[in-house]
């Protein structure tokens, strides 16, 4: 799609419906940026979501609105970027406004806390089926394979820093390209 097709009301409504649908993070919204971003509106591929993802996990801020502007700014320059990101952080500001006002009031009552509860165990399994769904794209042979499983293991079970491991992840993507090149000569 060109840049200028998209309206900047279908970008602010998009992310407000992604924003406003997402509970449990950055990671939690890999679902909707799916089904909207991809499947209904096609503003931009699987493999390209995947490196807006990436980029806005390693740039600072929270992931979903790196996401929002990015992908706004792909398709409308610095206007969709901001108009992308208002849409997506919309409900937010609303909510924890109002939340605000009322949590002090509710938060030791059982209900709210089992609400949560189940709210955290239904965003798990939204995270679990979008790594599932992305995974399919992002590993494609055996050393990326290989990549995965030391990341897992790192992060997880020796808690090495997130960021040491995307770098050695933009290492091993760069040396994998260029010895690709390299065989094709």
């Amino acid at each position: 799609m060109e840049k200028h097709q998209v309206s900047l009301g279908q970008l602010y409504i998009s992310f407000l419906k992604i924003g406003g649908l997402t509970f449990g993070g950055g990671l939690a919204m890999l679902p909707m940026l799916q089904r909207e971003v991809i499947g209904k509106h096609r503003w931009v591929s699987e493999e390209e979501l995947l490196d807006i993802y990436a980029i806005g996990q390693c740039t600072p801020g929270i992931i979903a609105i790196n996401t929002a502007s990015m992908i706004g700014y792909r398709k409308r320059g610095i206007l969709g970027s901001i108009v992308a990101t208002l849409g997506e952080i919309t409900t937010s500001v609303v909510l924890i406004t109002l939340l605000a006002t009322v949590l002090n009031q509710v938060e030791d009552n059982v209900l709210v806390q089992q609400a949560f509860g189940g709210i955290r165990v239904a965003v798990c399994v939204l995270i679990a089926q979008a790594i599932i769904s992305l995974s399919k794209k992002s590993i494609i042979d055996l050393p990326t394979f290989i990549l995965c499983c030391l990341t897992v293991l790192a992060t997880v079970f020796f808690e090495i820093s997130p960021i040491l491991c995307i770098v050695v992840g933009i290492l091993f993507g760069l040396s994998a390209q260029n010895l690709k090149r390299r065989k094709t000569r």
